[in-house]
């Protein structure tokens, strides 16, 4: 984490807040109104960074990559990257109110751990992935753990057999190590994925409880066990509050910190968390795309919540590769919800370019696909109470033979 803020600084992209701020509400409002990494030097007495990776281009710097040829990189990962043992992690008594962890909306349940890397194993089988968190007291969480996601498997696999999920949780990690840790990978390939794309070598601790963890600003130790409790409520993607839900509660064992460690906070419903969700599912619709018709990029908007709308560049072979790439699309993503496919002349990246894409190029009794009673994002606010939802696609790309109709005055 501090090797990314430094390269961030260098290219002028760190804003530094020397003076107190309040971690309930304060520093979420204050990352709330700008894209650019902010280093508070004083957060409740303690340091911390929110907007680490707010916008693509910071993205791109910490993976190395170009901002704009990054899905494609992406898209071409084999996720076999080299894990480095460096023994056993020492340990001291947890205290999460120690820790300048947030409370970020009026009407949330409390103070809730948003960048913390939930990582477990069980069976031989590791996992890591990001679970929102919310802060009982000094040594108890309640985690937000999806149903049928892996780190929910492999804790029914522990109960199963009557015992205990052991897990580890990382804060201020490298972004490299995040952005992995938030993309479907094949199973148990997260640590590996992360350290490929850390440049192909990952350092690796071992927990008192047997998890590989790597590098990191601060890390919980501890166990998940038969324990619920409520959860909620909590502003997620969409910007809209999530409902209370009965939740698993971690009791953590251990903690370990950095010297002045630099806590990682990121903000609900806001740019960064857009970014994590949204950019580790665009190599999979690329890749999904790409075994129908030739594509240049894809990219999920910001607009859609980083998550639900999906702009994807093709060039047509045939008059149905628009339709097929819709298709493929929300295969590759089942949360999608509105898809806009265009040819390789717009700028995806541009919100005008597309939208005239749609005004000059959509005639909509023949270029839109409407699917209704299919399953839609849990996130979706407007969704069926059954969970199904409507998913349109837009087929906003030039008539195949007509393209003289749509040449783009421009100087030479």
């Amino acid at each position: 984490m501090r090797t990314f803020i430094e390269q961030m600084r260098e290219r002028g992209l760190v804003e530094d807040i020397e003076e107190p701020v309040s971690s309930v509400y304060e520093a979420p409002k204050r990352a709330a109104a700008t894209d650019r990494l902010l280093f508070f030097h004083d957060i409740d007495g303690h340091r911390a960074v929110m907007n680490a990776t707010a916008t693509r281009k910071a993205l791109a710097i910490a993976l190395g990559m170009n901002e704009r040829d990054m899905v494609r990189q992406l898209a071409g990962a084999s996720h076999d990257g080299t894990l480095e043992d460096r023994g056993r992690l020492s340990l001291q008594e947890p205290d999460l109110l120690s820790l300048p962890v947030m409370k970020h909306y009026p009407l949330d349940a409390g103070r809730y751990l948003t960048s913390g890397i939930v990582f477990s194993a069980y069976g031989g089988i590791e996992n890591a992935s990001i679970h929102r968190m919310l802060v009982l007291d000094e040594r108890r969480l309640a985690a937000r753990i999806v149903e049928g996601r892996h780190t929910d498997t492999l804790l029914a696999a522990a109960r199963e057999e009557g015992e205990r999920l052991p897990v580890a949780i990382t804060i201020g990690t490298h972004p490299a190590v995040t952005f992995a840790s938030c993309t479907r990978v094949p199973e148990g390939k997260e640590l590996a994925y992360a350290a490929e794309l850390s440049g192909g070598t990952l350092p690796v601790h071992t927990c008192e409880n047997g998890i590989r963890v790597p590098p990191a600003e601060i890390v919980l130790e501890g166990y998940i066990g038969t324990e619920k409790t409520a959860e909620g409520p909590f502003v997620d993607i969409t910007g809209t509050y999530d409902p209370v839900r009965r939740q698993p509660v971690i009791e953590l064992t251990g903690m370990h910190t950095a010297h002045d460690p630099i806590y990682h906070g990121i903000l609900p419903g806001g740019t960064e968390h857009k970014v994590l969700m949204g950019v580790p599912y665009e190599p999979a619709i690329y890749r999904a795309v790409a075994g129908v018709t030739r594509v240049g990029n894809v990219v999920l908007t910001t607009g859609g919540c980083g998550y639900l709308h999906a702009v994807i560049q093709i060039r047509k072979s045939t008059q149905g590769d628009a339709k097929n790439a819709i298709m493929a699309a929300f295969a590759a993503h089942t949360s999608l919800k509105h898809v806009v496919v265009v040819d390789m002349d717009i700028d995806i990246f541009d919100g005008e370019d597309v939208e005239y894409a749609v005004a000059t190029r959509v005639r909509g009794d023949r270029d839109l696909m409407v699917i209704s009673g299919v399953r839609g994002s849990s996130l979706d606010p407007c969704r069926n109470p059954d969970g199904t939802n409507v998913k349109i696609g837009i087929d906003a790309t030039m008539v195949m033979g007509e393209e003289d109709k749509f040449i783009r005055a421009e100087w030479s």
